[in-house]
């Protein structure tokens, strides 16, 4: 590797399943912009997000350090600046960093580790989805019925925020390209679509209107209890085969709506010469259970959920390469720093992903992910290695899969009395990365003082909550049951 320090562009969207790429198998989806930067970079096949929701995601995707370790638990602990970003990093170095679109950090005024954020999206009020701290009981969350209500055909906030998104951003990179601009930069451009609502403007919804695309994973006879009471607070029980439909058209839409969108900011990137001397990632902060096992959004750790696209491309990434190492959004920090000439801090779990795609596979590597928000009636804790998939939930059953066996994770061998042994190994491995029993206890212990400072549970219950935080300029709208 040449070690020359260049160009940086993080291109990230927000609830984008892997299986819903062109270039990661999926022959109905189109996605020409990011089947060419997978031709010209690397794609990483088994990539995870750190938490299946938003707020602690972009949390640990700027640290580099995982919810349990910062207090990022959930929508209402949102990032403020501590612990330090890889964008502090920068920084220090004298290198210009900043962002463009949403970040769903506090606000717009603490220091983050940004130069600049041009028309940034943050959590309501600074905090965001209270309701999603109250957990014993579980609420229900009634504006989840919108869902399946907000589909189809049509123009919503979402997506004129992001055609901004990538306005702003390839007139930033075109400018860049002029001589007096020398030194290298890194630019984070995050947009909003493919997450919810499921409007999409229409050249885009007519792609697949008539595909006739569906879900193929049914609602499993014996659900698991905490996929259970996640059921029974976020109500997808609305939905009907003829609104699946229409919503699942919508998110594919969506997907190639935002794609078309990263594509501008691509060609920005390429007719202003600046191609060759920028490293290109792109990711998502979750994924989306679109509509398999009856569940929509994110927030549970099936691959659907938890997995994420991750493509890279630029100096020092192998051309057309396929990547089958386990990797994580916690990879990125030490990435970007490492790709800026610098070190890596010890206390941060990641490695970088140029060096992991230019090394041969390790399907042995531990990758770790955690859940603790709306719906979960304890902490949840995945650890995949190798073909095994453990899903660890704190005093209740753990589910077990062999992704090899079955990829579709239809087959939970939790209970096996075959399996003891592969249970106990990861769960070892889990307890190297935290205890699951005290993150837990921590996790709920904070969200109850957010709930007190709130006016307690039956006050926020009695608010309800908002659904999707709004683009910038608009309010968010609460619905509760009445």
């Amino acid at each position: 590797m040449s070690g020359k320090v260049c160009n940086q562009l993080v291109l990230m969207s927000d609830q984008h399943t892997r299986n819903v790429v062109g270039c990661y198998g999926n022959k109905l989806v189109k996605t020409p912009n990011l089947d060419k930067l997978a031709e010209r970079g690397t794609l990483f096949t088994n990539a995870y997000t750190p938490v299946p929701i938003c707020v602690p995601a972009r949390a640990a995707f700027a640290t580099g350090k995982y919810g349990h370790s910062t207090g990022h638990w959930d929508n209402a602990t949102p990032y403020i600046g501590d612990p330090h970003s890889w964008g502090h990093a920068l920084q220090a170095q004298g290198l210009e960093v900043g962002s463009i679109g949403k970040l769903h950090y506090r606000n717009a005024e603490d220091d983050v580790g940004l130069d600049f954020q041009i028309i940034p999206m943050h959590v309501v009020n600074g905090v965001d989805d209270v309701l999603g701290c109250v957990r014993e009981p579980l609420p229900k969350r009634w504006k989840s019925h919108s869902m399946a209500e907000n589909i189809g055909p049509g123009e919503s906030s979402y997506n004129k925020y992001d055609r901004n998104i990538a306005v702003e951003a390839a007139d930033w990179i075109t400018q860049k390209a002029k001589p007096q601009f020398d030194k290298p930069w890194t630019l984070f451009v995050s947009f909003v679509a493919p997450h919810f609502p499921l409007i999409v403007p229409e050249e885009f919804y007519e792609l697949y209107a008539d595909s006739g695309v569906m879900p193929t994973k049914p609602v499993p006879e014996h659900e698991h209890e905490w996929l259970a009471g996640m059921r029974g607070c976020t109500l997808y029980d609305n939905f009907t085969p003829e609104s699946t439909r229409i919503a699942l058209a919508s998110y594919y839409g969506l997907v190639s709506f935002m794609d078309a969108n990263i594509g501008k900011v691509l060609n920005a990137l390429d007719t202003s010469g600046l191609a060759e001397t920028t490293q290109v990632i792109y990711t998502s902060d979750h994924g989306d259970n679109i509509g398999e096992r009856g569940m929509w959004g994110k927030s549970n750790l099936y691959e659907e959920s938890a997995g994420v696209p991750v493509i890279m491309a630029g100096p020092d990434i192998p051309q057309n390469r396929v990547c089958g190492t386990p990797v994580n959004l916690t990879d990125v920090y030490p990435t970007i720093l490492k790709t800026a000439g610098m070190g890596v801090p010890s206390d941060r779990p990641g490695a970088s992903l140029v060096e992991i795609a230019n090394e041969p596979d390790n399907e042995e590597r531990t990758v770790f992910s955690e859940y603790h928000a709306m719906g979960a009636k304890t902490g949840a804790f995945m650890i995949r290695k190798g073909r095994w998939k453990l899903i660890h939930y704190v005093d209740l059953a753990p589910q077990l899969f062999d992704l090899d066996a079955d990829p579709e994770e239809q087959n939970d061998l939790g209970q096996s009395t075959d399996h003891e042994d592969v249970r106990s190994e990861l769960m070892a491995e889990l307890g190297t990365i935290c205890d699951s029993r005290d993150s837990d206890r921590r996790a709920k212990a904070d969200q109850l003082a957010i709930i007190n400072q709130h006016g307690g549970a039956d006050a926020i219950v009695s608010k309800g909550g908002f659904g999707a935080t709004p683009p910038p300029g608009e309010n968010a709208q609460f619905v509760s049951r009445n």
